[in-house]
């Protein structure tokens, strides 16, 4: 079993950053892929970037490419989405999920949750 922590979420301004991170326990995280999904209200969950297990190779949802940036480091058990330039459409419940044997960005795959952190962006 995965135990999945989100943190940085937050209020921020258009143009502002944030960073999410995402800790793991129960399991090390070197054997799984990572990837981060939104949702914002009334809208469905949507997948926004993922990286394997090595971290070398990464993909991103189109709204999100070149403003987003996906990474890991296994020694700390921990993952990290860098969002640059923010828009208010960038606002929803970020969460980070983990998955044993897919890496992609269909949102059913992922085998683990965290409970999400709320990102909001004013205009």
């Amino acid at each position: 079993q995965v135990q999945l922590v989100e943190s940085g979420g937050g209020l921020v301004q258009a143009g502002g950053s944030l960073r999410l991170s995402c800790a793991a326990s129960g399991r090390t995280l070197s054997s799984v892929a990572m990837g981060w999904f939104r949702q914002a209200p009334g809208k469905e969950r949507e997948f926004v970037a993922a990286i394997n297990w090595s971290g070398s190779s990464t993909f991103y949802a189109d709204s999100v490419k070149g403003r987003f940036t996906i990474s890991r480091e296994n020694a700390r058990n921990t993952a990290y989405l860098q969002m640059n330039s923010l828009k208010p459409e960038d606002t929803a419940v970020y969460y980070c999920a983990a998955s044993d044997g897919y890496f992609g960005s269909s949102w059913f795959h992922y085998n683990y949750w965290g409970q999400g952190t709320q990102v909001t962006v004013s205009s």
